[in-house]
């Protein structure tokens, strides 16, 4: 068991490893946004959010919740100097919470929490969570200003034709390319194993087994049911089959074994570690590209998706180039520039 509490461990770490010079910055605020302020106790909220969100129990002591902590604030404090950045342009665009959304929104809360009323919302708001009714509007309308904001200035703008999921289609063709794949059924005779070797005549017996095996498929029985007499092989309950397997999943000593053979035939008995194996090429099917009209979907969500990312964090830079931020606190103020420089120089940025 931990003997600090989440919350007392990230606040010793905001007075300590982050590093403002004075309690009463501490306490007031971090960071300004266009004259919107991001406070102490806003950034402590959103780290324990963060924390809690990866699960209380992978932190088995204090020094795994610090360290956990130090990752997670860079992206905290970036995370929140964009909401502010968004939601301030939702402003501008003339969006607000109406009394009558916000109404919806409560009701709705309590219908799926089962509060029978205001007052049993506010009481269990203010227990949870430690907010007013007028924090919780203040949340809700922030979160409806971005999702607006995101909506119109950035989802509704970004488009995929179907000359471009085309050319897309073309380029990674192997994207869509189903394997190639065998079906085999065998049958293994085993060789007995001793603590003095391999018994030469138990050997001999077993290929001469197998070789009557071989002659029994190919003169005309069901491979299935001569497996279901005579193999040693796990695989003799279900009639010798193997797959349908993709084949640049098979040992190589299998693919050149397989090979030369035509669909419908038979191996010769082949020794292994096991005994001697022999295999009958069921099926082979060749490596095929899914007709473009089964796939265009996926690839307009996939694109699409590339897309609203990157028009997204390109929206994101012209806010903040456009902004006025005013750092309060040295240390925050270089974990976020260095999350932001280690985003732009990730793979696939």
């Amino acid at each position: 068991m931990m003997k600090t509490s989440l919350v007392t461990v990230v606040l010793c770490l905001m007075a300590g490893a982050i590093g403002a010079q004075t309690d009463t910055v501490l306490e007031r605020i971090l960071v300004k946004v266009n004259g919107d302020i991001v406070t102490k106790t806003d950034l402590e909220n959103r780290q324990i959010n963060t924390l809690r969100a990866r699960g209380l129990e992978n932190f088995q002591t204090d020094t795994d919740l610090r360290k956990a902590l130090q990752e997670v604030t860079p992206q905290v404090i970036v995370n929140a100097v964009d909401e502010l950045l968004l939601a301030q342009r939702g402003r501008e665009l003339g969006y607000r919470l109406s009394d009558e959304q916000f109404r919806k929104l409560l009701d709705g809360i309590k219908e799926e929490n089962k509060f029978q009323s205001d007052e049993q919302l506010i009481a269990e708001l203010q227990k949870a969570e430690g907010m007013t009714l007028a924090d919780l509007r203040r949340v809700l309308e922030q979160q409806m200003l971005i999702s607006q904001v995101q909506q119109i200035e950035i989802l509704n703008k970004v488009t995929i034709t179907d000359i471009e999921a085309r050319e897309y289609y073309d380029g990674h063709l192997q994207e869509f390319t189903e394997p190639a794949t065998v079906t085999l059924r065998e049958i293994l005779i085993a060789v007995p194993q001793s603590a003095a070797g391999v018994n030469v005549a138990a050997d001999d017996e077993a290929r001469a087994k197998a070789q009557a095996a071989r002659a029994r498929v190919v003169g005309g029985e069901d491979l299935a049911r001569v497996a279901a007499e005579v193999s040693d092989a796990p695989s003799k309950a279900n009639g010798g089959l193997i797959g349908p397997i993709r084949l640049d999943e098979l040992a190589p000593t299998i693919k050149d074994r397989i090979a030369a053979l035509m669909v419908g035939e038979v191996s010769e008995p082949t020794r292994l570690t096991q005994g001697y194996q022999i295999l009958k090429l069921e099926a082979r099917t060749d490596a095929q590209p899914r007709p473009f009209d089964q796939v265009r979907d996926q690839i307009s969500n996939s694109v699409f998706n590339d897309r609203r990312l990157a028009a997204f964090d390109q929206y994101l830079e012209r806010l903040r180039e456009q902004a006025i931020i005013e750092w309060k606190n040295e240390e925050l103020k270089k974990a976020f520039e260095q999350r932001l420089a280690a985003r732009a120089t990730a793979p696939g940025a």
